[in-house]
């Protein structure tokens, strides 16, 4: 019998070969289309006058709420359980709260509100189940390789989306728009393939202790706790203050919307450099290669600071969302790494809770912050945590692998 040989030195098989990374692949992009496309199709419906301003801003604050119930849900749900059905029923919930969500948008504030509460509950219980899935199916060498395709199918959805769906608007209603969501839904529910099971059996103890379980998992890890300390303030301060200041300055500094429009894209193309970047590059140091990333994210609230030149604050831009990929693919590759494989879900569960949960907190305080102190202080506060906050992270010993030294 001939068996076959595989050469010490040949290079590993490509992960976007692989049919079953592939299938994830296409159920992670169809639940961040659909994810970020309700936000977009819900103000076209104020455009139109489907909807007013005020339940445009119920409906999303209905879908956060939603999402931070059940990520750590679905953080204890996806370890104990199977994640693959996880995946299943969280994204059958978003999927069936869409068509409830069309029925009702522009009549039944309160019935559309608790839909959007089920939608937002879907995406929140998919993230952690995702991220442990991806553990499960792609063998560690590969999984850069497969955070940086992941996150370049989000990149290129923000970039493209936009233009699409407001072509579609043009042949289709609100309604039918969000419909085609939820048809996006039911691809990220039934798409994924099996994992392999690696997870602690049902029961036992109760949810809170599973939970705690999930944190003492997380304080076990210094770089953990650092990268995430870093990550909340960078994303509640920086990410914040632009998204509030940028229109405003965009509009009374260079009397047009363009540089906002420029700014935007910017980040998005400087994100796909950084994710096709990441795919391939190994640096050495790879936990501070990423906190140095992340801190390049100070340039954007410094831009809006100082009169430059419009190009200098898309340049600007552009610099941070280079950085922020440089950050998430080798974060998100070391909590897969690193994390005991039975409390992944819960780990990552804490990590979207408190990065993505805090920034509504953020948005909310920047605005009376700018009133009280003036945007000047606002944005130099914002600049000057943006660097530090990734500095001081460094500072811990583990952070400089986002591991053990090997």
């Amino acid at each position: 019998m001939v068996h076959d040989t595989v050469r010490p030195d040949a290079k590993p098989r490509s992960v976007l070969r692989s049919p079953v990374f592939l299938r994830l692949w296409a159920a992670t992009t169809a639940s961040g289309m659909a994810t970020w496309a309700l936000p977009f199709v819900l103000g076209l419906a104020v455009l139109s006058r489907s909807i007013t301003a005020v339940e445009l801003g119920v409906l999303l604050a209905a879908r956060t709420a939603g999402f931070l119930a059940a990520v750590p849900v679905s953080g204890v749900l996806a370890d104990r359980y199977a994640r693959r059905q996880v995946v299943l029923w969280s994204g059958l919930t978003s999927a069936l709260a869409a068509p409830v969500l069309a029925a009702f948008v522009g009549g039944s504030l309160v019935v559309a509100a608790l839909a959007a509460v089920a939608m937002g509950a879907g995406q929140g219980a998919c993230r952690p189940a995702f991220q442990a899935l991806t553990a499960e199916v792609v063998d560690g060498g590969q999984r850069q390789q497969a955070n940086a395709a992941m996150t370049l199918s989000v990149r290129v959805t923000t970039l493209v989306a936009p233009g699409l769906t407001a072509l579609l608007a043009m042949v289709a209603d609100t309604r039918a728009l969000l419909l085609g969501i939820g048809v996006l839904w039911l691809v990220a529910a039934l798409v994924p393939p099996a994992g392999t099971g690696l997870t602690a059996p049902g029961g036992g103890s109760g949810f809170v202790a599973d939970f705690w379980e999930g944190v003492r998992e997380a304080r076990r890890h210094p770089w953990f706790l650092a990268g995430l300390g870093a990550l909340t303030a960078v994303i509640a301060t920086g990410y914040s203050a632009t998204g509030v200041v940028l229109p405003l300055v965009s509009r009374d500094r260079y009397g047009t919307e363009a540089v906002l429009a420029g700014a935007l894209t910017a980040y998005t193309l400087g994100a796909l450099a950084g994710a096709l970047l990441i795919a391939r590059w190994r640096p050495r140091a790879a936990g501070w290669t990423a906190l140095f990333g992340l801190a390049l994210y100070g340039f954007a609230p410094l831009s809006l600071l100082l009169p430059v030149h419009p190009f200098i604050v898309i340049a600007a831009y552009a610099v941070a969302g280079l950085g922020i990929e440089l950050f998430n693919v080798p974060w998100f590759t070391a909590t897969q790494r690193e994390v005991e494989p039975s409390k992944l879900a819960r780990v990552s569960s804490l990590d979207f809770l408190l990065s993505y949960g805090l920034a509504p907190v953020g948005l909310a305080l920047i605005a009376p912050a700018i009133s009280a102190f003036g945007a000047t202080a606002v944005l130099a506060s914002c600049a000057v945590i943006c660097f530090a906050a990734p500095a001081l992270a460094a500072v811990v010993p583990s952070s400089r692998d986002f591991g053990p030294r090997r």
